[in-house]
């Protein structure tokens, strides 16, 4: 392979300038992070005077020592709903992918330190999403539940949908996919079924209550009086109603167990060695350099290149078809020594960009070599020499070729993600197998400002044809509130928040994180599963 020569000027104004703008945003969204942290700290004390740990305590203590941690989703429904400042974003739910007792596995934890556990909305999407993900990379689900169900001022939006994940978890089980629940305190109403569909139930002593109606609705509905702990106490689950499989004595002992139950499964028997654990020659250059390489200033270009050059082995790479086009770029790399094809911008997707990416995509699903997309596009190329290339023919083959590719595909959105482009480049609407975000990236149909000269073409032409002199104050309104916006809608934070893609990562975190992404993709489409009819069920 050929090694990038890059022309990136590390002690030149342009870069610091760079550098300082998309650290600033990294910084932003450490921020809101911590806002988050410190909400959940504010619960410390009740939960340490019921004797439990805190929902990060919890996921800290089942994750192995010094392994790595994916965290997924974690700003999902940011500022929306009653998430009124982003302190309490999340959606109800810390998750992520770990290891524990050495097996790669979803985790969620209901992070009742926050409004109860209680989910919103957004914490549905974001349990629809996580199923997704366990499905198609075979992970095992571990919950360490505490939830106070759905946020009832969003019932009507959560009740006829949540129903999804009962059926997710359902068809987990028949796939052969294990999952395990640790019942740390509530589980009411439909949020007993969670562990109740589970296959493994682990149910705190004195903490654990799983009933389909608590007391006061007990008492309303049959004039039935029953304490939590006769109604649907551990002991209970574990002794007469069979519904939890092992009995803990408190926080600590249920992740124990949890963990033991993990490890007596042979997992990981039929898995090939971690590719992690390979030798991989390093970037030249330092993985630092890449807030100092996107430019402050959107409409600067900037080559992709430059990008690459900064995240793959030994900066190699093999360009394909390096003089048909250099506004899409496609060709060979390899992380922590697995090989990767990457799919970059320089600038629209022309006629020709879709046509050599379509081709190459094709040859990468021929080969079995996974697909990384690198979003930096303001779209499609629009006007007559495009129309007369065949822009419409050819960006619906690219289209075609990024939806049927059989391979993995793994979008990172390292800039603007635009239109049809965005489509093309395999957005969420094509289902990569997973999709990361700078803290710097934008998507929406187009840009603000372009939004707004639009509308305001066509708001101008409107009042000409109806005989009408235009107004040029109302004209201005419109095309500046448009702009506004638009530019509000597609902000990181904002697509973040609406589940656009799995969670906003700092540029720096991308080698590190695409090589953990390749081998979990890589250990999946080599472990076996023995799959049923319906699941594991208790007679």
């Amino acid at each position: 392979m050929s090694v990038i020569d890059s022309q990136i000027q590390p002690q030149s104004e342009l870069f610091s300038e760079n550098h300082s703008a998309l650290l600033e945003c990294i910084q932003g969204l450490r921020a809101i992070e911590k806002s988050v942290l410190d909400t959940a700290e504010k619960s410390r004390a009740k939960f340490e005077k019921k004797g439990k740990l805190l929902p990060r305590e919890r996921l800290n203590l089942l994750l192995d020592q010094d392994s790595p941690f994916i965290e997924l989703c974690g700003l999902a429904g940011y500022k929306m709903h009653d998430d009124k400042d982003g302190t309490t974003a999340g959606g109800g739910l810390i998750s992520g992918i770990g290891f524990v007792s050495g097996v790669r596995c979803m985790i969620q934890v209901n992070n009742s330190a926050i409004k109860g556990g209680t989910i919103s909305p957004a914490g549905l999407d974001k349990t629809l999403r996580l199923q997704q993900i366990a499905l198609e990379n075979k992970l095992p689900i571990i919950t360490l539940a505490e939830s106070g169900g759905a946020n009832l001022n969003y019932a009507t939006d959560v009740f006829v949908p949540g129903a999804r994940a009962f059926a997710n978890q359902s068809r987990l089980s028949a796939a052969g996919i294990p999952q395990i629940t640790v019942v740390h305190g509530n589980a009411t109403a439909g949020g007993a079924y969670q562990p109740g569909l589970s296959d493994y139930v682990i149910a705190v002593r004195n903490q654990a209550k799983m009933f389909l109606a608590g007391p006061p609705l007990l008492k309303a509905a049959t004039g039935e009086i029953a304490t939590d702990e006769a109604l649907g106490g551990a002991e209970l689950h574990a002794f007469e109603a069979g519904t939890a499989d092992y009995l803990a004595e408190n926080d600590a002992d249920g992740i124990r167990i949890a963990r033991e139950v993990i490890a007596s499964l042979p997992w990981n028997e039929n898995v090939t060695t971690s590719s992690t654990e390979h030798d991989a020659d390093e970037p030249l250059y330092s993985i630092d350099e890449l807030l100092g390489v996107i430019s402050a200033d959107p409409k600067k270009p900037y080559d992709v290149r430059e990008i690459i050059a900064r995240l793959v082995d030994g900066s190699e790479f093999q360009e394909f078809k390096p003089q048909f086009d250099q506004q899409t770029l496609c060709g060979f790399v390899r992380f922590g020594g697995m090989a990767c094809a990457v799919i970059g911008n320089n600038g629209p997707i022309t006629p020709q960009g879709a046509n050599k990416a379509a081709q190459f995509i094709q040859l990468c699903d021929q080969s079995n070599t996974p697909l990384l997309f690198l979003h930096n596009t303001t779209g499609f190329m629009v006007g007559t020499d495009a129309e007369k290339n065949g822009i419409i023919k050819h960006g619906s083959k690219m289209l075609q070729a990024v939806a049927n590719a059989r391979v993995p595909k793994i979008s990172i959105l390292v800039g603007g993600s635009y239109g049809a482009g965005n489509y093309a480049m395999c957005g969420r609407g094509l289902d990569p197998r997973f999709i990361f975000a700078w803290p710097n990236s934008k998507t929406a149909v187009m840009g603000g400002a372009q939004a707004g000269k639009v509308l305001r073409i066509v708001t101008e032409a409107k009042q000409r044809a109806m005989g009408m002199e235009p107004d040029e104050k109302t004209l201005d309104m419109i095309e500046q509130t448009t702009a506004q916006k638009l530019e509000a809608g597609s902000t990181a934070l904002f697509g973040t928040a609406r589940l656009w893609d799995d969670g906003l990562i700092d540029p720096r975190d991308t080698r590190r994180l695409m090589i953990e992404l390749l081998d979990i993709c890589k250990q999946a489409d080599n472990k076996p599963l023995n799959s049923n009819q319906f699941g594991v069920a208790r007679f």
